[in-house]
C-alpha cells in the first residue's frame, strides 16, 4: 500500500502546485475529514485496511457481569470518536491521528507492542491491529478529490 501511496504523491505534488494556498489548504482539510470519517467507519467494523477483521480480543471471564460488557466486546468503541480521532489539514499537509491517552492505546495495538494492561499488571504482547491505514477506497478518494477540485479551479 506504501507504494500506492508514494505513487499517488508523486502523481499529485505537480498538480497541487498548481493550486492557489486557499484553495490547497480548503482541499487538505475536506480530505482529511473524509479520510477521518473512513478510519471511524473502518474502526467501527473491526477491519484492518486490506479489509480482514481484527483479530479478537482474548476471551476472559467476565464474572456473570451483566449488560453491554457481556454483550459487546467489540474493540476500540471510543477510539473513533471525534474527541479522539483528529484530523488536520493545511496546505501542505494532511494528518489524522490520536490524540491523548488512546494514542498509545492505539499504537501499542498498530504496532503489535508489549504493554500492561493496568498498572501493576504484568507485560503483554498485544495482537497486531491496524487501527489506521489507506484502503484502496481511500487513495481513490484522494485522488478523485484532487481531480475534481482541479477541473473547478480557474487556473490550471
Amino acid at each position: 500500500m506504501s507504494n500506492n501511496l508514494e505513487a499517488l504523491e508523486t502523481w499529485a505534488a505537480p498538480l497541487l502546485r498548481k493550486l492557489e494556498p486557499a484553495e490547497r489548504g480548503k482541499l487538505a482539510r475536506s480530505l482529511a475529514q473524509q479520510l477521518r470519517r473512513n478510519q471511524q467507519q473502518r474502526v467501527k467494523a473491526q477491519a484492518n485496511p486490506d479489509g480482514s477483521k481484527y483479530i479478537p480480543r482474548k476471551k476472559r471471564d467476565l464474572r456473570g457481569k451483566k449488560g453491554r460488557i457481556r454483550r459487546k466486546l467489540a474493540m476500540f468503541q471510543k477510539l473513533s470518536k471525534v474527541a479522539y480521532l483528529k484530523a488536520k489539514g493545511d496546505g501542505s499537509a494532511i494528518s489524522i491521528g490520536f490524540t491523548g491517552r488512546v494514542a498509545r492505546i492505539a499504537r501499542v495495538h498498530q504496532y503489535g507492542l508489549r504493554d500492561r494492561a493496568e498498572r501493576g499488571a504484568p507485560h503483554v504482547r498485544y495482537e497486531y491491529r491496524e487501527v489506521l491505514g489507506f484502503t484502496a477506497n481511500d487513495i481513490e478518494l484522494i485522488r478523485s478529490t484532487i481531480l475534481s477540485v482541479l477541473e473547478r479551479s480557474p487556473k490550471h
